[in-house]
C-alpha cells in the first residue's frame, strides 16, 4: 500500500469508529489497548533496518549476481527466439561460483534446463520430511526503448544497490539459496532430511518446467514438508500506520484466467458505419467490465495480516484491527478504494491487455476481441467468474472464450510448525520487521508443488521499498547489497532451524 494513501486509510478509518454505537465503541477501545502500545500516533515512516546483518556475506552475494545478471536468460514461447547461449552460460557459471553445493549434492536437469538438487540427508527413525527451496533464472526481458539509469544486462553495483533485470525477480533469491547452501556445507552441515533446490527456467512465461519437476519427485514418492517459493519481501512503507517492515509471506496465490472477448459484425467500408458493429459491441462490453468490478471478500490470512499489522500501528489502527468481528465488511471496501495493491488483495481483478480490431483504418471490423487477464481471488474459480463476467456483460453476442487459466492455490496453514519456522528465520534475519501472512496476487511456479505438499510458501528475504518493488518487470530492477547478506542468513537460519526443531521432536 502506497504511503501517500495514509490520509485517505485514515479518514476511512474515522468512518468506521463512527459506525459503533457506544456500548460497542468501549468494547473495542478495550480490546486495542490490551493488543498494545503501538506506534506513537503520526509516526508512520518505515524505519531503516540497521544492515548489519549478514554484513559479511553481502558482498559476495553481490559480485556473484552482477556476473549472473548479465547473461540474457529470457525464456521465450518461440523456441528459436531463446539465446540458448545464455542459459547455457548461466548454468556454467553458477557451477563455477558455487563449487562445494555441485560437488555435494547432485544435480538434474529438467525439462531441458532447469535445475534440481538434491542434499541427501542423513535420514534416522524420524519419517523423512524433504524440504524444497525454489527460485527461476529466466527474466522477462528488457525494452532498449524504456530509458534505464545503467543498463539493464550491466550487473553494476553502485548507490549500495545492484542494478539489472533479475536482481529481484529472481536471480537475487537464486543467489542467496545458494550462498546459504554452500557457506553450509564449507562448515560440515548435513540435513536431518533431504533437501531439493529446485530452479526454473520458464517461470516469467508460465511454462513447464516446474510442472515437470513436480512429477518428477511425485513419482519417486517425494511428499515435501515445506515448499518455500518466491512472492512476499520485507516490504518497507507498505501500509499506513507501520513504523516497522512487513516481512509477507504467501500463504496462497490468486488463481489466473485469460478470456478472449469476441464480437462479430458485417464488416464493410467505414463510411456507413451501423449502430452496433463489432468493436462498439467489445467497447461496450469492456466499459462494464470496468463500471461492474467483482465484489470484494477478506479472506482469513487477510484478516491476519490486518491484525499482526495493527499489533505494531497506531492506536487508532489496533481499534479496527483488534475489532475485525464489527469492521470486517466496512475495511473491505476500504480496500477496494484505497489502492491498486489493496484492491487486488481482496477481489478478483480484471485487466483488459490486448484488443483487436480491424487491420486498416477505413474498413469496419467483422470480427474484434479483447483478451482480459483475470486474477481470481481466493474462494472463487475459473468456472465461477466466467460465469460472473457473463452476467456483467449480459450480452449473449459477445463471445467468451478461455484462453488458458488455473483456480487459486489452496491456502497453506499460518498456524503451523513450517509457518513459525519460517517466522524464526524471518527474525534473525530482520529482527525489526513484523512477520505477516498474506495472499500472493501474481503467480509462482510454486503453484504447482501444491499437488504433492500442503505447506507451499512464498517469500523472497530481501529488502524492497515501494521504488524497489515498483521496479519488478519495469526500469531500473535493483536489490539491496545489505538485503542480500540479509537473505543468505534467512536461508541458513531456516535450515539449521529445521534441525533444531527435528533434535527438540526427538528428545521429546
Amino acid at each position: 500500500m502506497a504511503k501517500g494513501n495514509t490520509k485517505m486509510l485514515n479518514r476511512a478509518l474515522t468512518a468506521a469508529f463512527s459506525v459503533g454505537a457506544a456500548g460497542a465503541a468501549a468494547v473495542i477501545g478495550a480490546r486495542a489497548l490490551r493488543a498494545g502500545p503501538g506506534t506513537p500516533p503520526g509516526d508512520f515512516g518505515a524505519a531503516e533496518p540497521t544492515g548489519d546483518i549478514g554484513a559479511h556475506y553481502a558482498q559476495g552475494a553481490a559480485d556473484q549476481l552482477s556476473e549472473l545478471i548479465r547473461f540474457r536468460t529470457v525464456f521465450s514461447t518461440a523456441r528459436d527466439q531463446i539465446e540458448l547461449d545464455q542459459f547455457t552460460g548461466f548454468i556454467a557459471a553458477l557451477e563455477r561460483l558455487f563449487p562445494r553445493v555441485h560437488s555435494s549434492l547432485t544435480r538434474e536437469f529438467v525439462n531441458g534446463q532447469g535445475l534440481l538438487f538434491r542434499w541427501a540427508g542423513r535420514g534416522g527413525d524420524a519419517p523423512a520430511r524433504p524440504t524444497v527451496l525454489m527460485a527461476h533464472y529466466d527474466v522477462v526481458p528488457v525494452d532498449s526503448r524504456d530509458a534505464w539509469t545503467h543498463p539493464g544486462f550491466s550487473g553494476l553495483q553502485t548507490d549500495g544497490y545492484v542494478w539489472g533485470r533479475g536482481a529481484l525477480d529472481d536471480k537475487g533469491a537464486l543467489v542467496v539459496i545458494m550462498n546459504a547452501v554452500e557457506s553450509l556445507l564449507e562448515e560440515g552441515f548435513v540435513p536431518t532430511d533431504d533437501l531439493y533446490l529446485s530452479f526454473g527456467n520458464n517461470e516469467e512465461t508460465a511454462g513447464d518446467s516446474a510442472q515437470a519437476a513436480v512429477a518428477l519427485l511425485s513419482a519417486r514418492g517425494v511428499a515435501p514438508w515445506l515448499v518455500l517459493d518466491e512472492g512476499g519481501a520485507v516490504a518497507l512503507d507498505a501500509f499506513p500506520g507501520l513504523k516497522v517492515p512487513a516481512a509477507v509471506i504467501g500463504v496462497a496465490e490468486k488463481g489466473i484466467l485469460d478470456l478472449e472477448l469476441l464480437t462479430r459484425g458485417a464488416g464493410g467500408h467505414a463510411s456507413t458505419p451501423p449502430k452496433m458493429g463489432a468493436t462498439v459491441r467489445l467497447a461496450q462490453a469492456i466499459v462494464a467490465l470496468e463500471e461492474s468490478p467483482f465484489p470484494g471478500s477478506m479472506p482469513a490470512p487477510i484478516v491476519e495480516m490486518m491484525r499482526r499489522i495493527g499489533l505494531e500501528s497506531s492506536f487508532a489502527m489496533r481499534l479496527v484491527t483488534e475489532n475485525m468481528w464489527m469492521f470486517k465488511s466496512l475495511l473491505t471496501q476500504v480496500f477496494g478504494v484505497v489502492g491498486d495493491e489493496t484492491r487486488a488483495l481482496t477481489r478478483t481483478t480484471v485487466a483488459v491487455t490486448m484488443l483487436e480490431g480491424s487491420k486498416a483504418a477505413n474498413v469496419l471490423a467483422s470480427t474484434a476481441r479483447a483478451n482480459a487477464n483475470i486474477r481470481i481471488a481466493v474462494g472463487e474459480s475459473v468456472e465461477s467468474v466466467v460465469a460472473h463476467i457473463r452476467a456483467i456483460i449480459d450480452d449473449p453476442q459477445v463471445e467468451l472464450r478461455v484462453i488458458s487459466g488455473h483456480d487459486p492455490s489452496p491456502i497453506s496453514s499460518f498456524t503451523n510448525e513450517q509457518f513459525a519456522l519460517l517466522s524464526a528465520a524471518v527474525t534473525r534475519s530482520y529482527p525489526e520487521a513484523v512477520v505477516t501472512p498474506y495472499i500472493q496476487t501474481g503467480a509462482t511456479d510454486s503453484r504447482h508443488f501444491t499437488t504433492i505438499s500442503p505447506a507451499v510458501y512464498r517469500f523472497s528475504p530481501l529488502l524492497m521499498d515501494a521504488g524497489d518493488r515498483a521496479s519488478l518487470h519495469a526500469v531500473n530492477e535493483r536489490v539491496r547489497i545489505s538485503s542480500l547478506g540479509a537473505g543468505v542468513i534467512f536461508y541458513r537460519e531456516l535450515l539449521q532451524g529445521r534441525e533444531l526443531a527435528l533434535r527438540e521432536r526427538e528428545r521429546s
